[in-house]
Order: structure tokens, then sequence, then C-alpha cells
């Protein structure tokens, strides 16, 4: 019962994403912000909702090592759980954990030929089959298409749907659908793009590109204090 509550409690519904999983198989989706806004708070929230639900998540980290990635999903739930007055959170995280695995890359080293080997190694001893992939850290400069597009194939491939982080910068140039200029070429590749937009003490939750983005559902928010999503209502 417990689990259930949060996955009804998921705030994103609230952005006019009706499906069951926000992205389908073989989907991409990104949240855009500048550094420290909360991105990865961001993702580990959607994570936490899919392993909520059974889904095996695989967490790609290209910044962090694997105890600073553990130690932010044992935050992040123990700051739901505080809002939530739930009591039970370490049993809660036993259920859940068998259903993330937790994978480092350093930057320059991090290739899909690379991942799709590791995935190989995972699925093929029965050590893990992911059904969500989580890639934090991917620097998306002029040469990234070429790995978009073989991720994608990979994605679709094994039937698994992608969430990436993207930095923004302040004073980047603006395109279609609010999309920074410098992302217009592989934008077709995204079914949703979320952005975390700082208005002043507040950080804004906009759906950029999918279904949220035509939803007359209100704008959510990314608490500055707990990094977690909030409704407007609940300001």
């Amino acid at each position: 019962m417990l689990k259930n509550d949060l996955i009804l409690r998921n705030p994103l519904r609230l952005m006019g994403y009706k499906a069951e999983e926000i992205l389908t198989p073989g989907g991409f989706g990104a949240v855009l912000a500048r550094a420290g806004v909360g991105k990865t708070s961001f993702l580990v929230q959607l994570s936490l909702n899919s392993l909520l639900k059974n889904k095996n998540v695989l967490h790609i980290s290209l910044d962090d090592p694997v105890n600073k990635v553990n130690l932010w999903y044992r935050e992040v739930l123990s700051r739901i759980a505080e809002q939530y007055n739930i009591q039970q959170t370490n049993r809660l995280l036993e259920t859940i954990l068998p259903h993330r695995f937790i994978m480092t890359f350093r930057v320059e080293v991090f290739s899909v030929p690379k991942l799709e080997e590791r995935l190989t190694d995972l699925t093929e001893q029965n050590i893990f089959s992911p059904q969500m992939l989580i890639i934090d850290g991917l620097p998306f400069d002029e040469s990234i298409y070429e790995s978009l597009s073989q991720l994608k194939t990979l994605a679709q491939n094994k039937s698994l749907y992608v969430w990436f982080t993207i930095r923004t910068h302040r004073d980047e140039a603006i395109g279609q659908e609010g999309i920074p200029t410098r992302l217009i070429n592989i934008s077709d590749l995204f079914e949703i793009v979320i952005q975390l937009q700082p208005e002043g003490k507040e950080i804004h939750v906009k759906a950029l590109k999918g279904e949220g983005a035509s939803s007359d559902h209100p704008t959510l928010l990314l608490d500055p204090a707990t990094m977690l999503i909030k409704d407007q209502i609940d300001k």
C-alpha cells in the first residue's frame, strides 16, 4: 500500500502526462538546467517512481562515484518520507534496491559500444536487465549527435527508455520551443524535454516538448530547500 500511495502522489501526472510511463520504450527524455539547479535530484525522483513500480533502472553517472549516487537516492527518499510522514523508509529502500543498478564511467572513456558491452555482460550473466536508463553528466557538445543516434538505436533494440541531464548556460541563445539553439539539431531525437528554470526564489518545472508541453495544467515547482517536485498549490 505504501508504494502505491507514493506512485499516486507522483506530481509529474499534473504536467499532463497520462501514460503509466512518461516515456515509451526506445524514447528519450531530457532535463535541462544550469549547474546546481537540481537535474540529478529530479531524475532520481523519476527513477524512484519507476522503482516503486518494480521497474529495473540503470543509473549511469559520468560525474559522481557509486557511493555518491547511492547517497542521492537515500537523501531524496528520506526527504520524500519526511514530506509524507512515512515511517518505513529503510524497509521501502530494501524493496526497491534490487531493481536499481549504478554504473559509472569517466567522461573521456564513455562510448555507446562500451555501454552496450557492459549491458550485455549484465544481462547475459543474469545480473541485471534494465528497463530504464538514466545518463547523468554526458557532455552535449557539437559531436554528440552521432553518439545519441547510436544510443537511440540501442534503446529501441533493447526496449529501453532513457533520461538525460543536459547542462545549460545562463546567457545562451534560445530557439524553438524554448530549447537552446545549440541543441536544436538533436531535439528530433527526444520525445520529452523538461526545463528547470529558476525564477526569483522558485525553480519552475516546465515541459518544453512532449505531451505536457501543450497541457493546461499548472507549472510544477522544484523546492529549492529539498529539491523535491511539488505542485503550485503546495507553495
